[in-house]
């Protein structure tokens, strides 16, 4: 059994939290974040911390009160800090540039593709081949930096695509000649 559920969640300075049922409302130097509570899970906000308790039914209230703490801790630290993800274009020809709040790709196709960004999400180009997405709702960076990898996936045979910075690509071999 995981224990995550039962430790406080720390408020740092700047940051305040309302609970009005059944929202959790966060706000801080980066801006506001609201994030719907299930009805089997009960918080209690103080001036420091949050404290996230177990309803009367333990079996759906356990699997729920880590998930709820771990949602509430990232609103915390995506109102404080802030979240980013950073995405690499591999390819010869296979670029980005930013115009305005879009992404334009060139990644071997006959037509260039133009990707919008969402609200709330900033993306930085550097060197027409690395990307920087910043943002303060972590559920939405993760999701438009996979739509950003779904346009070109690396593939195993080049290497070519636009992959995660971390991401490590297994190489296959590929045929060989037989003399």
């Amino acid at each position: 059994m995981s224990r995550v559920g039962k430790r406080p969640i720390v408020l740092p300075p700047g940051v305040k939290a309302v609970w009005e049922t059944p929202f959790v409302r966060v706000a801080g130097p980066k801006g506001s974040l609201s994030q719907r509570v299930d009805g089997a899970v009960t918080l209690t906000v103080e001036k420091e911390k949050i404290l996230v308790h177990l309803p009367e039914d333990p079996k759906r209230g356990k699997a729920l009160q880590g998930l709820i703490r771990t949602l509430i801790a990232n609103m915390i630290k995506g109102v404080s800090r802030g979240f980013e993800r950073v995405l690499e274009i591999n390819g010869v020809g296979y670029r980005a540039e930013l115009q305005g709040n879009a992404l334009n790709f060139n990644l071997g196709y006959s037509h260039p593709i133009r990707f919008p960004l969402p609200e709330g999400i900033k993306a930085e180009v550097e060197r027409q081949t690395r990307i920087t997405l910043r943002g303060m709702d972590k559920h939405l960076l993760g999701l438009t930096a996979a739509k950003i990898r779904s346009l070109r996936p690396p593939e195993p045979y080049g290497g070519k695509g636009i992959k995660y910075a971390e991401e490590v690509i297994h190489r296959k071999a590929g045929k060989t000649a037989v003399g």
